[in-house]
C-alpha cells in the first residue's frame, strides 16, 4: 500500500496549495524544502510496488515500507496543519492566494523545521534501499520470491483434476463455440482467482469433440509475467512439434519471424492455442501479432483472465463465459468427493458427524472452488472427529492461509486461499489498491451504494480528473475496473444498466481486511461485538469506521497519539438507532483534519450539528442523512472544500441558517438538502465558481433562480419539491440542461413551462414526475434515452396519454403511484417494446385491463398493488413469455383466488416462474 499512499501523497503535493506555498517569496525557503522532500520519495516510488508484495514475507520490507508510508502521511498532514493555521488567521478562503501579513503570524521556522526532519528521514530510508535488493525486479527475473509466485501458478494440461463438480454445462458451451464453423476466433474464461477458470479449461481442452476437431494443440501458462517472444516461441513450438534441427533454427529467429511462422501455421491447420491464466492487455498485445484475428480460419483460441478487459481486447466479438460460484449441494458433492471418500463405509455414526461438521464448515467457502478443495483437502487427512473439531473451531484460518497458526501449529505442509487472490491485489494499479482497501469500511454483507462509494473515493483524493473528464465518471471506471478484475461483485443494477450497488466476496472481503489491517489503512470499532475482541490500533490511524449498537450512549474517538492524525470517519449505526450525542463538539475540536465525516441513518431524536463543524475546513464530504440533525449552523460556510453535503431527512424540518450558506462553496458538486426545510420560497445562492456542481437535490424552484440555473451547465441530477416559474417564461424555455441524466418534480399541476424544461434534457434517462398531469406532450418519444419513469399523484391520464408512454423508445421501468387510469386500459400490440418491469400502486378507477399480443414482449417483472377495482389480471398476459415474476400485494380476495390453480385466471400465468401473493384484502 505504500506505493498507492506515495504516489497521492506526490499527486496532492503537486496541486494547488504546494503551488501556493511555492508561490511566496515570504516562505523562507519552506517550497524549496518540499521539493526536496517530493524528489526522495519520487526516488523510491519505483521500487514500492516490489517491496508491499513482499512486505508479507519479509519483517524487515514490511517495517521498511511501513516506515515509507508514515514519512508521506507526516509530509502530508505537516502541509495541510500549516494552511490550516493560516486560514485561522483571516477570513479569505483557504485556497486564495496567501498574504504576507498572515504568514508572519505562523511559525515558518517550525514549518521548515517539521519538513527538514522528514526529509532526512526520507533519505535515510531512501539510503537503506541496497540492503533490501529491492533492484531485483520482477522483470529481472532476479527475484526467487517472484519466481516461486511465477511457478505456482503454472497449470499442466496433461494433469486433469480427479474432482470435478457443475462443470458439464460449461464444457459444453465452450466447446461448442469452439467447434463451429465460422464461430468466435476467441472463447473466453473470465473470473475471480479460485473460480475454477483453469479447470474449466483442461475439461474443455480434453474434450472428445475438441480433440477430434483440431489438428494441434498448444497449451501456455502466461500469469504475470508475459514474455512475448518466449510466449510465442512456445506456442509454435508445441503446435509443429519440431526436429531438434528446426528447434534450433526457430531459437535463432527473432520475434517477428517467430510471429510471422506462427501466424501462418495457423493459418494453414486447425489449431486451439490455450492461453491460460492472461492479466492484462499489454500481455495480449505482445503476442497479438502471431495470430491471424483478422482472417477467418479454422483456428481457435481458449483465454483464461481474472480480467475482463483482456478478453475484450482479444477479439470484440468473441465469447465470453463466466463460470458461476457452487451452490450448496454443488459444494458438498466435491467436498464429500474430496474429504469424505469411504468414510460411510467404514463408521455410519462417524460419517453422519463429519457430514454435520463439514455442512456448517462450507458456508464459510461461500461456493469458491478453490476454498471448497483446499478445506476438503485439508480434512482428508485428519480421520477423527476432533482433528475436525479443530478445523471447524479455526475454519477462517484454516481456508485462509492453509493452515491454523496456533500454539500447536506443526506446519501442515499446504497452502490456503488467500495467496491466490492476494496476486489479484498486488497487480493493481496505486490507485485502484486504495478504492479496493477503502472498502474495508463497510460491514460484513453490506450492500454498498456505488454512488456513495465513488464520492468518497473522490473526497479521500483516490480519483484525479484528467484532460476533459469528470470526477464522477472516472470514479464510476474504477469501480468497473475492480468488477471487471474479479475484485468486486455486482448487487443491483440501475434502469440505465450502471451499477448501483456493489459486495465482495467473504474470501475477497478477508484479504480486503488482511491487506488494510497489514497497511493500517482503516481502523474498525466494532461495538456489536465483546469489548474483550476489540483490536488496538497499530500506529497512527488514518481512517475510522464506527459500528455502533442501540447500548452505546456515545463515541467520540480520542485525540492521542493514534487518533491525531484521522483523515476520514465512517460511521454506522443499526436500524432506527436513537443516540443525538455521537456528533459531539469535542469530536469537531480535536479531528481538524477530516476530509470525511459520514453520519448517517439514526432516524429519531434531534440534535442541532455543532457550531464547530465550521473548524473542518478540510472537509470534502459530509453527510448526516436521515439523522437527528434539526440546525444547521453558519458556521458551515467555512467548508470551502466540501465536494459532497449531504442533509437529506425524510422525517425531520431542518433549519439552514441562510440563502447564502453555499455562496463560498467554489468545489461543491452535489448538495442533498432535506425535504422540510426553512428556505422554501427564499434563494438559494450557490458559488459562482461551482460550474462542476453536479447534483442538486429537494431545491425549491423560482423565477428569481433563472440567472444561477443558467451558470449550472453540468447539472446531472435535479430534485425540485416546489416550482415557481413566473411570468419570464421564454427565460425559462431556452435552458437546455443537456448533461441531466435525473430529473425529479414534486409540483401541484405538471404542464406547460415544466413540460419544456423536462424535453430540455436530451440525454435525460430517468424521470419523477408527482403532481396532476394534465398532458404527455409527444414531444416526450424524443428522448430516446428515458429508461425509467415514475408518475406519483397524477391526476386523470387519458387513453391518448397511454399512447404516449406506450411509444417511448427506450423505456424499461415505468411506476404509476397513486392516481387515475383510464377505466379500461389497453397495452396495444407493439407497445412497450422494452419494458422490463412495470408497477401499479393504488389506481383507483382501473377496472379492466387488456394485453394485446405483442404488447410489453421483453416484460420480466409486474407489480400490481393496491387497485382495488382491477376485477382480473389483463387477458393477453398469457402471450408475455419473458414474465418471470408477478407480485400482488393487497388486492381483494376475489381478485387473488383466481390466480389459483383452477382458478379463472391461472392459464394467464401458468407460464411465470415466481407468483408472490401477500396481504390479500378480505371482504
Amino acid at each position: 500500500m505504500a506505493e498507492a499512499v506515495v504516489s497521492i501523497v506526490l499527486e496532492g503535493l503537486s496541486k494547488l496549495i504546494i503551488q501556493e506555498l511555492k508561490s511566496l517569496k515570504s516562505l523562507g525557503g519552506v517550497g524549496g524544502k518540499v521539493e526536496s522532500a517530493q524528489t526522495q520519495l519520487q526516488f523510491m516510488q519505483g521500487y514500492l510496488k516490489d517491496a508491499d508484495a513482499r512486505q508479507g514475507h519479509n519483517e524487515a520490507v514490511r517495517i521498511w515500507v511501513a516506515s515509507v508510508r508514515d514519512a508521506a502521511f507526516d509530509l502530508e498532514d505537516t502541509i495541510e496543519t500549516f494552511v490550516l493555521k493560516v486560514a485561522s488567521k483571516r477570513e479569505a478562503s483557504v485556497l486564495t492566494r496567501f498574504t504576507g501579513f498572515f504568514i508572519k503570524k505562523v511559525h515558518l521556522h517550525q514549518i521548515g523545521s517539521d519538513i527538514q526532519k522528514i526529509t532526512t528521514k526520507i533519505s535515510q530510508l531512501s539510503s537503506s534501499l541496497p540492503s533490501y535488493n529491492l533492484h531485483q525486479t520482477r522483470e529481472s527475473g532476479g527475484d526467487t520470491f517472484f519466481q516461486r509466485q511465477q511457478e505456482r501458478r503454472i497449470a499442466y494440461p496433461h494433469i486433469v483434476e480427479p474432482h470435478v463438480v457443475a462443470l458439464a454445462r460449461g464444457t459444453e458451451i465452450l466447446a461448442t463455440h469452439l467447434i463451429k464453423e465460422l464461430g468466435p476466433r476467441v472463447v473466453s474464461i473470465w473470473g475471480m482467482g479460485g473460480l475454477g477458470k483453469t479447470t474449466l479449461a483442461k475439461q474443455v481442452y480434453h474434450h472428445g469433440e475438441v480433440k477430434r476437431h483440431f489438428d494441434c494443440f498448444a497449451w501456455v501458462c502466461i500469469s504475470q509475467l508475459c514474455q512475448g517472444r518466449e510466449v510465442l516461441k512456445e506456442i509454435l513450438t508445441k503446435l509443429i512439434s519440431p526436429t531438434n534441427e528446426q528447434r534450433q533454427e526457430i531459437a535463432d529467429l527473432g520475434k517477428d519471424q517467430i510471429a510471422e511462422r506462427l501466424w501462418n501455421t495457423q493459418r494453414e491447420r486447425k489449431c486451439l492455442v490455450v492461453l491460460d491464466d492472461i492479466w492484462t492487455s499489454d500481455a495480449w498485445s505482445s503476442l497479438q501479432a502471431g495470430f491471424p484475428m483478422n482472417e477467418e480460419t479454422g483456428s481457435r483460441i481458449l483465454l483464461t483472465t481474472r480480467n475482463k478487459e483482456v478478453a475484450w481486447c482479444a477479439d470484440k466479438n468473441g465469447f465470453l463465459f463466466e463460470p458461476q460460484l457452487l451452490n450448496d449441494d454443488e459444494s458438498w458433492e466435491l467436498f464429500e468427493k474430496i474429504a469424505m471418500f469411504g468414510t460411510e463405509d467404514t463408521n455410519h455414526k462417524i460419517y453422519e458427524h463429519k457430514k454435520e461438521l463439514g455442512t456448517k464448515m462450507l458456508q464459510h467457502c461461500k461456493g469458491l472452488p478453490l476454498a471448497v478443495t483446499v478445506l476438503a483437502g485439508l480434512l482428508a487427512r485428519k480421520d477423527t472427529v476432533d482433528e475436525w473439531n479443530t478445523v471447524h473451531k479455526n475454519i477462517d484460518a484454516y481456508i485462509r492461509r492453509g493452515t491454523y497458526l496456533g500454539p500447536d501449529y506443526k506446519g501442515e505442509g499446504y497452502e490456503g486461499v488467500s495467496w491466490l487472490l492476494e496476486l489479484s491485489y498486488d497487480n493493481l494499479p496505486y490507485y485502484l489498491k486504495l478504492c479496493f482497501l477503502y472498502l474495508a469500511h463497510f460491514p460484513e454483507d453490506y450492500e454498498i451504494p456505488v454512488s456513495t462509494l465513488t464520492k468518497l473515493w473522490m473526497a479521500e483524493g483516490f480519483i484525479s480528473s484528467v484532460s476533459v473528464e469528470v470526477m464522477e465518471d472516472v470514479s464510476y471506471m474504477c469501480l468497473s475496473e475492480l468488477v471487471g478484475r474479479c475484485m468486486v461483485q455486482v448487487g443491483k443494477h440501475g434502469s440505465s444498466k450502471k451499477i448501483k450497488t456493489c459486495h465482495l466476496h467473504d474470501l475477497m472481503r478477508d484479504l480486503c481486511m488482511l491487506k488494510a489491517k497489514e497497511g493500517n489503512f482503516v481502523h474498525i470499532v466494532n461495538y456489536s461485538v465483546a469489548l474483550e475482541t476489540k483490536e488496538t490500533p497499530n500506529g497512527r490511524v488514518r481512517r475510522l469506521a464506527i459500528y455502533l449498537d442501540q447500548t452505546v450512549e456515545a463515541y467520540c474517538p480520542r485525540r492521542d497519539e493514534n487518533h491525531g492524525h484521522v483523515r476520514s470517519l465512517l460511521y454506522f449505526v443499526p436500524e432506527y438507532f436513537v443516540n443525538s450525542k455521537v456528533l459531539s463538539r469535542s469530536l469537531l475540536k480535536n479531528f481538524t483534519l477530516l476530509r470525511v465525516l459520514k453520519f448517517e441513518g439514526a432516524y429519531n431524536g434531534e440534535c442541532k450539528l455543532p457550531h464547530e463543524i465550521g473548524n473542518l475546513v478540510h472537509l470534502r464530504l459530509l453527510s448526516v442523512k436521515n439523522s437527528p440533525i434539526s440546525v444547521v449552523p453558519s458556521s458551515i460556510a467555512n467548508l470551502v472544500c466540501l465536494q459532497t453535503l449531504d442533509l437529506r431527512s425524510a422525517y425531520a424540518y431542518i433549519k439552514i441558517p441562510n440563502g447564502n450558506v453555499f455562496a463560498k462553496m467554489e468545489k461543491l458538486r452535489h448538495i442533498y438538502l432535506p425535504s422540510l426545510y426553512n428556505a422554501r420560497g427564499k434563494r438559494l445562492l450557490f458559488a459562482a465558481g461551482a460550474v462542476n456542481l453536479h447534483t442538486i437535490v429537494n431545491i425549491c424552484i423560482q423565477a428569481s433562480d433563472l440567472d444561477d440555473f443558467v451558470k449550472l451547465t453540468n447539472l446531472r441530477k435535479l430534485g425540485v419539491i416546489t416550482f415557481d416559474g413566473g411570468e419570464n417564461k421564454e427565460k425559462w424555455t431556452n435552458i437546455i440542461f443537456k448533461h441531466l441524466h435525473s430529473l425529479s418534480v414534486d409540483y401541484g399541476n405538471i404542464s406547460g413551462l415544466l413540460w419544456n424544461i423536462v424535453l430540455s434534457c436530451p440525454n435525460i434517462y430517468k424521470l419523477q414526475l408527482e403532481g396532476r398531469i394534465r398532458e404527455l406532450p409527444e414531444g416526450l418519444m424524443f428522448l430516446t434515452n428515458l429508461t425509467k419513469l415514475s408518475l406519483r399523484r397524477f391526476g386523470n391520464l387519458k387513453d391518448d396519454h397511454i399512447k404516449v408512454l406506450e411509444k417511448l423508445p427506450s423505456l424499461r421501468m415505468l411506476f404509476a403511484i397513486i392516481g387515475n387510469f383510464p377505466a379500461s386500459l389497453i397495452c396495444s400490440e407493439g407497445g412497450f417494446p422494452f419494458l422490463k418491469f412495470l408497477s401499479l400502486d393504488c389506481l383507483e378507477d382501473l377496472k379492466e385491463w387488456k394485453v394485446e399480443k405483442g404488447a410489453m414482449p421483453s416484460l420480466c417483472r409486474l407489480h400490481i398493488v393496491h387497485c382495488l377495482n382491477l376485477e382480473e389480471v389483463p387477458d393477453g398476459l398469457q402471450y408475455i413469455t419473458t414474465l418471470k415474476e408477478l407480485t400482488i400485494k393487497r388486492m381483494p380476495s376475489e381478485f387473488c383466488s383466481r390466480l389459483g390453480e383452477g382458478g379463472e385466471d391461472f392459464y394467464k400465468i401458468q407460464h411465470v416462474q415466481s407468483v408472490i401473493i401477500t396481504n390479500i384484502r378480505s371482504g
